[in-house]
């Protein structure tokens, strides 16, 4: 089994990592295998990053032969004990169960369930078309951070690198294995920058400043929209642009700017317990049954759950779960939410930082 061992003397992290752990207590990790199955392939290559002295080092084991695999995990797994918080790229899916697998095959104790772990793809993923990324493999993130590499195989175009390797032990093929998993460990090193849109969506927002604009769409139709100025706790390494849900985002560094359409129109609030109001089809609107004594018995009826309703025309803006109430629908069927934009909430600057998180989450969710 061989050891390398590469120190990034230059480099510094450009994401506070410290916010999740102390950095002597981080470790990162990626694997080499000849397969996806733990069962009928050879992990032959670990790789991991960690900071020691001011300094962020890579160290990597390799095995020469598939039969120094289970020296190379046992090494491994002893120098990992060391470390309190895991972190890896699809690791959950991949890395993590292919090495508790191989431990268990060789009775070697693991224990990544005492670690607690992030794994940057998980955080990601449900990102993928908000920051208009075609996947989510590490190279894909690299080029959306403007990263580059020196490696240019995939993990699979290894395989028989690795193979050659042990019946030739050339070094330029040594080289090219030690050099994709290095690249790998320095690329995850580098992206952590991506999980600033993690926070976007999972962190604090808050509503710097609040504002309604009125304008003129193509047709000459008058509009309205609500303009908020964010403010984020971790800046955008990349500016970024979507459109979804009738609303508009942009962003990049510490600040960004959210557009939301502000609807005036008459809506309809639905009382919950129909059961006690009355429906009259004359004003078009339920009223309570202890207030309903005046009403001439032909002039009302019995309210149902899509009748039981009062009408008011006014500002409103959307949402998409109950965030603010009371909300207001145009149907009793309808799917869409609103609020009504009063004159309370308009000074407000607390809801309108959640209601900002709010709709970014709802932009990020759709299809």
């Amino acid at each position: 089994m061989k050891t390398e061992e590469i120190i990034l003397g230059n480099f510094k992290l450009q994401y506070p990592l410290e916010r999740l752990a102390p950095l002597e207590r981080i470790l990162f990790l990626d694997i080499e295998t000849t397969g996806f199955l733990a069962p009928s392939s050879v992990l032959y290559l670990i790789g991991c990053a960690f900071y020691s002295e001011g300094n962020w080092v890579i160290r990597q084991w390799f095995a020469q032969t598939p039969d120094e695999e289970p020296e190379l995990l046992r090494t491994f797994l002893n120098f990992a004990s060391r470390y309190s918080y895991l972190i890896h790229y699809n690791g959950n899916t991949f890395d993590l169960p292919f090495i508790k697998h191989k431990a268990d095959q060789y009775n070697i104790p693991c224990r990544f369930e005492k670690m607690e772990g992030l794994d940057i793809y998980r955080r990601i993923m449900p990102y993928k078309n908000f920051l208009k990324l075609p996947d989510c493999k590490l190279k894909s993130v690299e080029a959306f951070l403007g990263i580059s590499r020196e490696d240019g195989y995939t993990g699979g175009e290894l395989i028989r690198v690795y193979r050659d390797y042990t019946t030739s032990h050339d070094y330029n093929l040594y080289r090219t294995l030690l050099l994709h998993n290095s690249d790998d460990m320095k690329g995850m090193l580098e992206i952590l920058p991506v999980l600033s849109y993690y926070d976007l969506f999972n962190s604090s927002l808050k509503a710097r400043k609040v504002q309604a604009n009125y304008y003129n769409d193509i047709h000459g139709v008058p509009r309205k929209e609500l303009i908020i100025n964010l403010v984020f706790t971790s800046p955008l390494p990349v500016f970024i642009s979507f459109m979804g849900k009738g609303c508009h985002f942009r962003g990049e560094g510490h600040e960004g700017v959210l557009i939301v359409p502000i609807y005036e129109e008459e809506l309809k609030y639905f009382y919950a317990n129909y059961k006690n109001y009355y429906y009259l089809p004359t004003e078009d609107m339920a009223i309570h049954k202890s207030i309903a004594s005046f009403v001439d018995k032909d002039y009302r009826q019995q309210a149902t759950a899509a009748n039981c309703y009062t009408r008011k025309l006014s500002h409103y803006l959307p949402q998409w779960t109950t965030l603010a109430e009371p909300f207001f629908k145009r149907e009793y069927k309808s799917k869409e939410l609103f609020f009504e934009l009063t004159d309370e909430i308009k000074k407000n600057r607390e809801l309108f930082s959640k209601y900002a998180a709010h709709v970014l989450n709802a932009m990020a969710a759709q299809e």
